[in-house]
């Protein structure tokens, strides 16, 4: 079985050097790709982040995950990822979305699936070296080009399909259940054909939020938010599993209880997970692995081989979000790297 590059997209955002040191320490722990948000309301800048940890490091990925066309302009963001892959040659990628958090602190709206593919179709030409034709007095080229890949990471149905026809590769985000990972795929595949692709040419990444969380209840608690947090940006993830939102609104239910920006993003999530204690544990499953770490080596090995396809890439999310400085023994970078990691290779025959 083809075992995964393994992912990580929270590194100290205290400073830029301890950025910087904190991706160095992911790369010698034998994680193999560093990712970075493009929050600008909650972060510092990702290309500064971006470019520090490439002269700091020499073998692991480097990547946004994600960005968006709605905080910059593609042109600039085609032009700063071309500048990171300089300094990185050949270990570079660009997650592309939609935006939602960032977008929405902003006071802003997230992209369309139509201004996505317009987007992505704009930087894999300018990234190219091609001649744009923009509506300014001439057509726009981007002097450094650099052919790095775009992924485009996507759960809803449409978001997918056109993610098939145009990138090179699609990170899925739709939870663990394998009958929403198997319609992504499928999505994915019909979206490259329609557009007279090979489907077997777009590679496939998995975004899962992993709740290393020793105490169970806790553990479980969490995952329920994960689980809301899904369902409030796309309900319809929660028809193929068979699971029911018994709860009222949750729109209603977060400016009630006080969450804040979303389920997946509130501070307290333990708090935020007792808000929609209504959720099965079935449903805390189908959106997240969860528990220490022999659970959740069990959880993702499983979810790995009964995929219907091979994974290029798998981002563990970390909730709860680590917090900075932390134990390098015991901090959640180390603890999966060592306690998980070596045991899911092991048994995906690496």
């Amino acid at each position: 079985m083809t075992i995964p590059r393994f992912g990580l997209n929270r590194f100290d955002p205290r400073s830029v050097d301890a950025f910087a040191a904190d991706v160095k320490r992911a790369e010698a722990l034998g994680w193999d790709a560093a990712f970075q948000p493009d929050s600008q309301l909650r972060r510092r800048d990702t290309y500064v982040f971006l470019a520090a940890a490439a002269r700091a490091t020499e073998r692991i990925t480097l990547g946004t995950l994600l960005a968006n066309p709605v905080n910059r302009h593609p042109s600039v963001t085609a032009s700063s990822i071309a500048t990171i892959d300089e300094l990185a040659p050949g270990r570079v990628l660009l997650g592309w979305g939609v935006g939602d958090t960032a977008v929405r602190l902003a006071g802003l709206r997230p992209a369309r699936v139509k201004e996505l593919e317009d987007s992505t179709r704009l930087m894999r030409a300018l990234l190219d070296g091609e001649a744009v034709e923009v509506g300014a007095e001439r057509p726009a080229r981007l002097p450094h080009a650099r052919r790095v890949p775009i992924w485009i990471a996507a759960g809803g149905p449409r978001t997918l399909r056109m993610a098939g026809g145009v990138a090179d590769g699609v990170f899925i985000r739709v939870g663990t259940h394998r009958a929403n990972l198997a319609g992504s795929i499928e999505a994915i595949r019909a979206g490259a054909a329609e557009a007279g692709r090979d489907p077997a040419s777009v590679r496939l990444g998995a975004v899962f939020h992993t709740v290393l969380v020793d105490d169970a209840a806790r553990a479980l608690t969490m995952a329920k938010s994960m689980a809301a947090g899904y369902y409030e940006y796309s309900p319809m993830l929660f028809d193929r599993p068979g699971l029911k939102w018994t709860g009222p609104d949750p729109e209603a239910l977060k400016r009630d209880r006080h969450v804040w920006p979303d389920f997946h993003h509130a501070p307290d999530l333990d708090a935020s997970g007792r808000v929609v204690d209504f959720l099965p544990s079935e449903a805390a499953d189908a959106f997240a692995l969860r528990g220490g770490p022999a659970d959740i080596v069990k959880q993702l090995v499983d979810v790995l081989r009964a995929s219907p396809a091979a994974f290029d890439y798998v981002v563990l999310h970390p909730i709860p979000n680590p917090s900075w400085p932390d134990d390098p023994d015991r901090g959640y970078t180390a603890r999966v790297a060592r306690e998980i990691l070596p045991a899911v290779r092991r048994a995906l025959g690496g």
